[in-house]
């Protein structure tokens, strides 16, 4: 046989023993404090019933008449127990002034000495005790009978304390049985709310919550990732180290609407969904997020768990990883061509005109040689020139030509620590492969790139940014151009008008305006001259601590229609 050790109790369980405990308590504390109360007033009820009895007898002329009859107890002893059936008292004892008694409920006791004291009664006044006579422990008055002015007789009536407590007892059941029934009602209440609180605590005991609270906290700090609770009416309810990181907020927010955040548009839209989403990718000034959002229901809505990512490296990186795939494919096409090449070359030489080969092979050596020349006499900046070089031969393998304009300058060395190759290769990149899916299939088929430095001040305003020089990303496209009613709308995340099956659509352009964006610089989209769409970014090369405030995204609406 196993002895069954009783483990914890619940916490609603012990707030049920408590509560209960409590009330009766509470209940039977009350009950004695009436009892006690109801007695002490029996007692003076009786007192000051015995005492109206007794002042009535006095003052009634029937008595001072049967007084001075030569046999008193004859007339008196029948009114006496009249008197005593009338008025529910327990005795009534009239005597003479010496206190022998003429009346008494016990008719042995008539013509002995009354038990009590009367002195104060024969001096004249009437008075009340608690005093133990023949019939027991009794709450009696004695008064004086007067006839002109001299005592003839007293007259004491009153009530057994036996009676009193009877009635008080009376009281007292009534008033159990009232407690009874609160001590049942407030059980029943606490049953009911402690039952309640058991679903909500699933049954576990203040240990088991304390340590699930402290498990809570240690795993919310714990956690890389984002996590944000919101309640039913949009409100923080608990954000982690990691959801203020990648959100960007500071302070207590605990209570705050996530509209007041100062998210991006498109996030909050999110967060502010009643539909669950899955896996959606947001911007915010300097991050990339993948969302999960989840509502939280239980019979009615109770709130959204919100999980976020950050990616931003990992975009980077596919960004990266994308450009080597497609520098993989130009250089297998450009290895396609030189074996093309050489078995001319091979050809010509095997029928003997060695000359014209040499001069074939010259000629496309030269040709080479111009185009990498070309970039890098224009673009001397290393990371730029080399990725000007990749978007060009990917773009001519899809029947894209890629030039770089004559105003192009930008020499090694130039660009500031603050302004990273990678986020150069993020805007331009972008800017090149928008252009190079808007031209591709057009007559003509050209992107044209410009980069260079400009000082502010030249007149234009959009190059006074911070009062210092910028670099000036341009592409220039022969495509449909840029439609006025998607003007406002190409920066932003998810935004695209190329067939919905293509993957990676719509994040592009909204890469590059939260990379300039967040180098405090201005991003642009005209049109061409020529048709087509023009894609500008100024990005200042001074002291990140000397700029002014970041401007917003400054659209053009150009003339012409088209999609991107």
């Amino acid at each position: 046989m196993h002895l069954r050790v009783p483990g914890p109790r619940s916490l609603a369980g012990q707030l049920f023993a408590m509560q209960a405990v409590l009330i009766a308590v509470v209940v039977a504390g009350y009950a004695l404090f009436t009892y006690i109360s109801d007695r002490g007033q029996a007692q003076d009820a009786a007192g000051r019933q015995a005492r109206a009895v007794s002042l009535a007898i006095a003052d009634s002329p029937s008595v001072l008449e049967a007084i001075r009859a030569p046999d008193p107890t004859a007339r008196l002893q029948p009114y006496a127990v009249r008197v005593m059936r009338d008025t529910d008292v327990d005795f009534v004892t009239i005597m003479n002034p010496e206190g022998i008694r003429w009346t008494h409920p016990d008719p042995e006791q008539i013509g002995r000495p009354f038990r009590g004291h009367i002195e104060r009664a024969q001096r004249g006044q009437t008075f009340t005790e608690t005093y133990t006579g023949t019939l027991g422990p009794s709450v009696r008055a004695v008064t004086p009978v007067r006839d002109g002015g001299r005592t003839v007789g007293l007259v004491s009536a009153g009530i057994k304390v036996e009676e009193i407590s009877k009635r008080a007892q009376e009281q007292l059941t009534a008033l159990l049985g009232v407690a009874a029934g609160a001590l049942l009602l407030g059980a029943v209440g606490t049953y009911v709310i402690n039952a309640r609180l058991r679903r909500h605590t699933h049954g576990m005991n203040a240990d088991e919550l304390s340590r699930m609270h402290d498990y809570h906290q240690a795993a919310l700090h714990a956690v890389r990732e984002g996590l944000l609770m919101l309640d039913g009416q949009y409100r923080v309810a608990l954000i982690n180290d990691g959801g203020r990181e990648l959100l960007g907020v500071t302070g207590d927010v605990v209570g705050a609407s996530v509209a007041d955040l100062g998210l991006p548009a498109q996030l909050t839209g999110a967060l502010l969904a009643s539909e669950p989403r899955v896996d959606e990718v947001h911007l915010t000034d300097r991050r990339v997020l993948v969302v999960n959002t989840s509502p939280v229901s239980g019979g009615e809505r109770r709130g959204t768990v919100v999980t976020l990512r950050d990616v931003t490296e990992l975009q980077s990186l596919m960004g990266e990883l994308n450009s080597e795939r497609g520098f993989t494919q130009a250089l297998r096409s450009q290895a396609h061509e030189a074996a093309n090449r050489l078995h001319t070359v091979v050809s010509l030489i095997e029928l003997g005109r060695a000359e014209e080969a040499v001069d074939f092979a010259t000629a496309e050596l030269e040709l080479a040689q111009a185009l990498t020349d070309q970039v890098v006499a224009a673009v001397s900046e290393p990371v730029l020139a080399a990725l000007l070089l990749g978007k060009t031969a990917q773009a001519n393998e899809r029947g894209v030509e890629l030039v770089v304009s004559q105003d192009s300058r930008l020499d090694d060395g130039l660009l500031p620590p603050s302004l990273p190759a990678r986020d150069l290769v993020t805007i331009l990149g972008n800017l090149v492969d928008n252009a190079v899916d808007a031209a591709q299939g057009r007559v003509p088929s050209r992107v044209t790139v410009a980069a260079y430095t400009e000082t502010a001040g030249d007149g234009d305003p959009r190059t006074a940014v911070g009062g210092g020089s910028e670099l000036v990303l341009r592409v220039s496209d022969t495509g449909a151009g840029v439609a006025p009613a998607h003007a406002d709308l190409v920066f932003q995340r998810g935004f695209s008008t190329k067939p919905a099956g293509e993957g990676g659509r719509g994040l592009g352009l909204a890469l590059v305006s939260q990379a300039v964006q967040r180098h405090g610089g201005t991003l642009t989209v005209t049109e061409a001259d020529g048709g087509g769409a023009r894609f500008e970014a100024r990005l200042p090369l001074d002291d990140p601590g000397d700029r002014a405030p970041a401007p917003d995204v400054l659209v053009g609406r150009p003339e012409s229609g088209g999609a991107i």
